[in-house]
């Protein structure tokens, strides 16, 4: 007669543990949930009995049925896997969600959403005690599925749905303070900048259009630059909008060499992310402009490779705001107020201060 053991697919079960150890299926229960109830010698004959069985343990979904959590928390990503690993900003924003998942011990489920009717059953789906919305479009689907669910959860940077609370900073004051200095001296700015939509379309816009854009990250910059632009009594008309389909480096390179080599370049970039400014300083070096006296350029999020290239930019702490909305998902008392610090860091990339 075949074991349990010996079978990959059956399972050993608690009771089929407890007849080997000789003890009730209770103790079994006992040993692996509340070890402090069960006396050392019942708990070695269950270890003993488990191990010649292959038997793993409870079955974490059951775990779950009976205390009542799944012991995780879930992120949902409006990106691809991938983007967790591969922008900056949203490591560091995971890296402060993980730091207070270690703390709490609790496990970290990533729920990537590929724009299909499959993603709200996804996030319904999700075996988790509450979520963290990654900054996402006006009209995602999954903010409702995520309120549906009933659980604690927060989104970061927007946008506001129902009665999910909102943890960032404020966008729009913050692209009009580092504006004021990106844009010293200019006649012809530029704000490099992220999708409006979720279409992802690569475009070049004035201050003068009103398009429909509905990343509200990407919104609040942008109303944020053409406010530091018209209060200083400019046109809006003068200060364009190129948008990246993708916040990479490459894309920022790409698009900048492209306007820095036309007919009317820009003589001061405000990009909407250090990546994009990182790609505009390689454009300008490769046409050989200096900056800042031919272009001056600014970026966002002071990240490690800022500094070294003398990158004016916008600090904020992505980790600080990751783990307050870990905190606040898992339902962890806090003091923090729903809007972060941030400031300006001036460095050489940029033209004498206002």
């Amino acid at each position: 007669m075949t074991r349990p053991a010996d079978n990959p697919r059956r399972r050993p079960t608690m009771q089929q543990v407890a007849r080997a150890a000789g003890v009730s299926p209770m103790t079994v229960s006992y040993a692996y949930s509340q070890p402090e109830r069960v006396s050392a010698e019942a708990a070695a004959k269950v270890r003993a009995a488990a191990q010649r069985l292959g038997y793993p343990g409870p079955h974490p979904a059951a775990r779950s049925l009976r205390r009542g959590s799944a012991g995780t928390l879930g992120v949902v990503l409006g990106e691809r896997l991938s983007y967790a690993f591969d922008d900056p900003q949203a490591a560091r924003f995971l890296a402060g969600v993980s730091d207070v998942c270690a703390a709490e011990g609790v496990g970290l489920t990533l729920i990537p959403i590929t724009g299909a009717p499959s993603d709200a059953l996804r996030v319904a789906q999700a075996a988790v005690d509450g979520f963290v919305v990654w900054t996402t479009s006006d009209d995602d689907p999954v903010l409702d599925a995520v309120a549906d669910t009933g659980l604690s959860a927060v989104v970061h940077a927007g946008p506001r749905r129902r009665n999910l609370p909102v943890i960032g900073i404020d966008d729009r004051a913050a692209a009009a303070a580092v504006g004021r200095v990106a844009f010293t001296e200019a006649r012809r700015p530029l704000v490099l900048g992220f999708p409006l939509d979720r279409s992802r379309v690569r475009q070049l816009l004035t201050g003068d259009q009103e398009p429909e854009v509905r990343f509200p990250v990407t919104r609040h910059r942008w109303e944020g630059f053409r406010d530091a632009w018209t209060h200083s009594g400019q046109r809006a008309a003068d200060l364009r909008l190129a948008v990246c389909p993708v916040n990479h480096v490459a894309e920022g390179e790409t698009f900048a060499a492209e306007l820095l080599q036309g007919t009317d370049p820009p003589d001061a970039i405000a990009a909407m992310s250090d990546e994009l400014a990182l790609g505009a300083l390689r454009a300008a070096a490769s046409a050989g402009l200096r900056v800042p006296d031919d272009v001056a350029l600014t970026g966002w999020d002071d990240t490690d490779a800022a500094a070294p290239a003398g990158l004016t930019t916008l600090a904020q702490s992505l980790r600080e705001q990751g783990a307050h909305c870990a905190r606040a998902a898992l339902g962890r008392p806090t003091t923090a107020s729903t809007s972060h610090d941030w400031h300006v860091v001036v460095r050489a990339s940029t033209r004498r201060q206002p």
